[in-house]
Order: structure tokens, then sequence, then C-alpha cells
């Protein structure tokens, strides 16, 4: 009797263990996956020549505001998952200098799924800004857009760059953006064509030619990403000229 006790006790701290174990491996493996991201390309992004200088300070608890803060029509941009946020810096910085106010967030461990109301407070900070969009790139998109379906009166347009929306804004009022490369080969294009549906008959959409899925920022190649024959550079202000004439108030500087 005492020896099948102390079988039965031995199964049971070894299956203990095991639990413990594979516990302590998916935590390793989680923390592993969490601190992996594509870390912005600094060395790029300051070599991007905007129009001009434009004033950058940090939103305590949101992320990053480029331009004064005052102007008419502002832009709250959510980063791709598992993309450093200031590799979208020269984009932000671009339309900026073009008259529209930014604000780039920053999301836990660089996922936009776990902060979908990274854009509250935004306009309660920036009071002065009449008119509001909100956007963002891949998952960023998906979950800006998953946010303005949920306060459609907060905004007048969603700006989906390589996105699109699981929520429907058919018939929001909302003006909305698509923008994606014709070399993406990142953005799921079923699942594209899938929502669509659930977008607005008036959608404006632009296929940059020879873009890809990573040119939006400047975070270097995305794995199983297309290969561009565009420059991110070129792909970024291509984007913001979409961007621009979708507000409508934003103002090309460039001579």
């Amino acid at each position: 009797m005492r020896t099948e006790k102390r079988k039965k006790q031995r199964r049971l701290l070894i299956g203990t263990a095991a639990a413990v174990l594979a516990v302590l491996l998916l935590a390793g493996a989680v923390m592993i996956y969490l601190d992996t991201y594509y870390r912005a390309d600094a060395e790029a992004a300051e070599a991007f020549e905007t129009v001009r200088e434009v004033p950058e300070r940090e939103l305590e608890g949101i992320g990053m505001l480029y331009g004064q803060g005052n102007e008419q029509t502002g832009l709250i941009f959510y980063p791709g998952a598992k993309v450093e946020e200031s590799a979208y810096a020269p984009l932000m910085r671009e339309l900026a200098s073009r008259g529209v106010c930014c604000v780039l967030c920053r999301m836990p461990y660089r996922l936009a799924i776990l902060k979908k109301n990274a854009a509250d407070g935004v306009a309660e900070l920036l009071p002065d800004v009449r008119e509001w969009y909100i956007g963002g790139h891949s998952l960023g998109g998906v979950m800006a857009a998953s946010y303005a379906a949920d306060h459609p009166e907060a905004f007048s347009g969603v700006v989906l760059l390589a996105s699109y929306t699981t929520d429907d804004l058919s018939d929001s009022g909302l003006k909305v953006l698509s923008v994606y490369g014709s070399e993406d080969g990142v953005l799921n294009a079923a699942a594209y064509e899938k929502n669509r549906e659930n977008l607005p008959r008036d959608l404006t959409e632009t296929v940059i030619a020879g873009g890809c899925h990573a040119g939006f920022g400047m975070y270097g190649p995305q794995k199983k990403d297309g290969v561009p024959s565009v420059p991110a550079a070129e792909q970024i202000r291509i984007t913001a000229d979409a961007i621009l004439s979708l507000t409508g108030y934003g103002q090309n500087t460039e001579e």
C-alpha cells in the first residue's frame, strides 16, 4: 500500500512539475514574441526630406503630437502590429508640414489590439482642432476603424493603409480612404475583399504602383512582403497626398 501511495505521489509531483514547466515555457515564448518587433530605421527617417521642420511633443499616456496642435484638421494614427511607432514619424511629419495636426499613438507591446481606445481623450487635449480623422496601418487600421465605428460622431473620416474594417462603416456617414501597394505581400487580399461590404459606396481607393506593405513606414523589409519598385519616401509622399485630398484642408506647401 505504501509503495502504491508513493507511486501516486511521484506521478502527481511529475505531473505538477510538467505543468509548471509548460507554463514557464509558454510565458517565455510569449515574452520573446512581445519583445520581437520591427524597429524604426532612424537613419532612413532622418534622410527623409519633408517640406519643413514641424513641432513635435509628447502627449503623456497617448503618444507623439506632430504640428502646432491648433490646426483645423487632425489625424489620430494607430501603428501596424509589431512595428515601432516612430517608424511612422516621416508620414506624420509630412502631413503636419502641410497643415494636418497628427497624433501618433503608442501601443502596449506595439499591438493596437491591446489598446483600441488609444484615441480616448485626444480631442479634449487639443480643443482647437475642429475636425478629426482616424486611421492606421495594417492591424492598426482595423482597430482604428473599429474605434470609429463606436464613435462615428467624433470623426469625419477613416484612413486605412494596407488595411480593412471588420466593422460596418457603410452607413456611418464617414469618409473612408483605403491605400495599399500593388506589391503588398502581407495584406490578406481575401479578407480585404470579404470586408469591402463594410465600406461606404463612395470609398476612395488608391493603389500605389510598386508600393509594398512596409512602405508606409520606415522600418525596413517585412517578412512575406513583396519587393517594392518605389522607395518608401515616395510611397509616403503619395500616401500623404491621398490623405490630404480626403481631408480637403491640408495645404501643399511644396514649391
